[in-house]
């Protein structure tokens, strides 16, 4: 006599009916794992960011003497910054940088990104690998070079002026002068770091559709328009947002472009920076209080910025 097996459903087979001992069981020691690999980045993170940011907020709050007293104020720091002139001129000053140098530059770094890419060139790989060059280069070198160069009485610029007939122009002398000098190091140095971003993303994208576009009857500068700049619209926001960050930040090149005017960049305070200006009253006045208001002001333009960035990334993908 032959037994029959009792069939059991499949759809009756679930996760929680598997017995007690088929059950996979990981030991601890493998579940902790995966925390213990990625825990060291948040323990830095934790001591060297996320501590001295939630410190700065504190500071702001006091009337902060290193070594003295520390007298609680509330927002009298916040207060006093909105009512000094000294910080919407740095204010001014860093937006006036930031909109010379981060607009013609990601402009002419698409421009040429574009080309490296359909053009056919000897040593492509060696013109392209010079763009970084200036981003390798020291900033204190680049600022002796750009001071020569704009220089009013020996400098490069002038020197051509001379040769026409035009009067010397004196840079550092006026607002619009030292955004231009300042402007020009940044452009320099992050010019071809944007290029090969965007020259990145155009090698990734099929040579077949700008065959077909071309067949289509479509030019190159409609090509351009319309497949090049939507298809990079991800890392042109990418590049965008990270130039803001940066230009709102810009320290090193006004000080370095007018070393001999310290941190307030010039007598009328014509391209101090809101970078400069925090160093100033932190480090050079010891206004630890007045300066962490400061910090604070910046940290609230960089999340305002942020989530311009989190917008336009939703809207793309949303368009997509």
């Amino acid at each position: 006599m032959t037994a029959t097996a009792t069939a059991i459903p499949i759809h009756r087979i679930r996760r929680g009916d598997r017995p007690p001992t088929q059950a996979i069981r990981q030991p601890f020691a493998e579940r902790l794992a995966p925390y213990l690999y990625v825990a060291p980045f948040f323990v830095i993170f934790a001591i060297f960011g996320l501590f001295p940011l939630l410190f700065t907020f504190y500071v702001a709050l006091f009337d902060w003497n290193p070594i003295g007293e520390q007298t609680f104020v509330g927002l009298a720091n916040f207060e006093r910054l909105f009512q000094d002139p000294r910080f919407w001129n740095a204010f001014v000053n860093t937006f006036g940088i930031f909109l010379i140098s981060t607009i013609p530059q990601l402009l002419l770094a698409l421009g040429l990104a574009h080309l490296l890419n359909h053009a056919t060139l000897k040593f492509a790989n060696f013109f392209r690998m010079a763009l970084l060059i200036p981003y390798i280069t020291s900033v204190a070198a680049t600022a002796l070079v750009f001071a020569q160069i704009f220089d009013k009485n020996f400098g490069l610029i002038n020197w051509v002026l001379d040769l026409v007939g035009a009067p010397a122009v004196n840079f550092m002398s006026s607002q619009v002068g030292s955004w231009i000098v300042i402007s020009s190091m940044v452009m320099w140095r992050w010019f071809g770091y944007n290029t090969l971003l965007y020259l990145a993303g155009l090698q990734a994208l099929p040579r077949e559709m700008y065959e077909a576009a071309a067949v289509d009857g479509a030019s190159g500068w409609q090509q351009f328009i319309h497949l090049t700049i939507p298809s990079l619209r991800p890392i042109i926001i990418f590049t965008v947002i990270m130039s803001t960050i940066g230009g709102l930040q810009i320290f090193t090149e006004p000080l370095l472009v007018a070393p001999e005017s310290g941190l307030t960049c010039g007598g009328g305070r014509q391209c101090q920076t809101l970078a400069l200006f925090l160093y100033e009253q932190g480090f050079g006045q010891f206004e630890f209080g007045y300066g962490s208001a400061i910090g604070v002001a910046l940290f609230v333009i960089v999340v305002v910025v942020s989530l311009i960035n989190f917008f336009l990334t939703t809207r793309t993908r949303k368009a997509r």
